[in-house]
């Protein structure tokens, strides 16, 4: 039998002409009925969506993001920074952009929601190496180096940019508007030695880019390559790598950790219990992509890495419905390599709209070396057609 809204209104007329009041049937109606359209509808209309092919074919480190026009701007490159482009979802890509050369990725690309612009930090090489920011003011078409200065944390140290999921624009609580990236301290190198002075933080900026100050350290040692995103409530949920671990905690599962102050300082740390952080069968992590999806009042997030014991392969992304606290949903993308890894989503009114991109390096022509794979999905491929909306508390 098919209601509309006004068999609505005349169902309440005879419940009420009858004397028999049936609150649960005129909530049922009410809300699947007479309320507007939510504007994530989007996001599950069914049809599972699934797509996977090559777009650079050596080199490695990706990181992903969506302008505000729709486009998705992909960047790349330990010898040369290098960017790819498509406007029309992922359908086509647009010819390599070398910003930099030599260039090294530096993660932490941003899209400014306030102007539209994308930074992108590039450094002169491995780490612990001097960077340069460059803007791009035309959805990441051109690009040119601009000055900023960075201060260094309460002990001191000036962060490196290596290599962090994208960063993001903060869309609510008191420090709405600030722009916001992972970082990492290396202490004095990148050799085994110096692994236990390692720590993960953030970089943030309230004037567009031009100044940027450093976070508190993240709490716990031994960490790099971060992910971060932001909650409806304003608060920034921070997941990390760990790739030593100089306490109890498991060095093999991801360290979260959240702030309360626009990622000025991090509380509450907690080992995942369902979040793998890397190959398990040795303590040495990998870079995750980590994304929120844009779905009005809920906090919807992704998060990618593998399922192994055996090297970096079977890529898989996780989601969660209740803002990191659970992962019930998980599937296989790629069985073969996987190693690094960044996800972005598509933005409404765009051909992007209602997909996922999840970038990630894969096997390349060199067995040794990596391709970067974009794989593009939606949410009913991720859970089976499984109608996402049920795993809410609210449903």
């Amino acid at each position: 039998m098919t209601f509309t809204c006004f068999d609505f209104l005349i169902c309440i007329n005879k419940i009420y002409s009858s004397e028999t009041i049936c609150i649960y049937r005129i909530a049922f109606y009410y809300r699947f009925l007479c309320q507007p359209k939510p504007k994530n509808e989007f996001w599950n209309d069914g049809k599972a969506v699934f797509e996977l092919s090559e777009i650079f074919a050596c080199e490695r480190f990706p990181n992903v993001v969506t302008a505000k026009d729709g486009s998705i701007v992909a960047t790349w490159g330990n010898k040369s920074y290098q960017v790819r482009r498509s406007e029309d979802g992922g359908k086509s890509w647009e010819p390599i952009i070398t910003i930099a050369e030599p260039g090294f990725q530096g993660g932490g690309v941003i899209v400014d929601e306030n102007s539209g612009d994308i930074l992108a930090f590039v450094e002169e090489g491995h780490p612990i190496s001097p960077f340069k920011m460059y803007r791009s003011k035309d959805n990441g078409k051109t690009w040119a180096v601009e000055e900023t200065s960075l201060a260094g944390d309460k002990n001191g140290n000036v962060p490196s940019m290596h290599m962090n999921e994208h960063g993001i624009t903060l869309q609510f609580g008191e420090k709405k508007g600030r722009l916001i990236r992972a970082t990492r301290n290396y202490d004095g190198g990148n050799n085994k030695e110096f692994w236990p002075n390692h720590y993960t933080n953030a970089i943030y900026s309230d004037d567009a880019g031009k100044t940027w100050h450093t976070s508190a350290p993240f709490p716990a040692n031994g960490t790099g390559e971060a992910t971060l995103t932001e909650l409806s409530d304003g608060t920034i949920y921070y997941n990390s790598r760990r790739h030593l671990s100089t306490d109890v905690l498991n060095p093999r599962m991801r360290h979260i950790a959240h702030s309360k102050d626009g990622g000025e300082t991090w509380e509450g740390l907690y080992v995942s219990e369902e979040l793998p952080d890397g190959d398990q069968s040795g303590d040495y992590g990998l870079m995750a992509g980590l994304i929120r999806l844009p779905i009005e009042g809920h906090d919807v997030l992704l998060y990618s890495n593998i399922v192994s014991n055996d090297g970096r392969n079977h890529g898989t992304v996780w989601a969660s419905f209740d803002g990191g606290k659970t992962w019930p949903v998980n599937k296989l993308v790629e069985e073969g390599k996987f190693a690094y890894s960044s996800m972005t989503t598509g933005r409404a009114g765009t051909p992007s709209e209602g997909l996922i991109y999840l970038f990630f390096e894969g096997e390349g022509e060199d067995p040794k070396g990596y391709s970067g794979k974009m794989a593009i999905f939606n949410l009913a491929w991720l859970t089976g057609g499984k109608d996402w909306e049920e795993f809410f508390d609210d449903y």
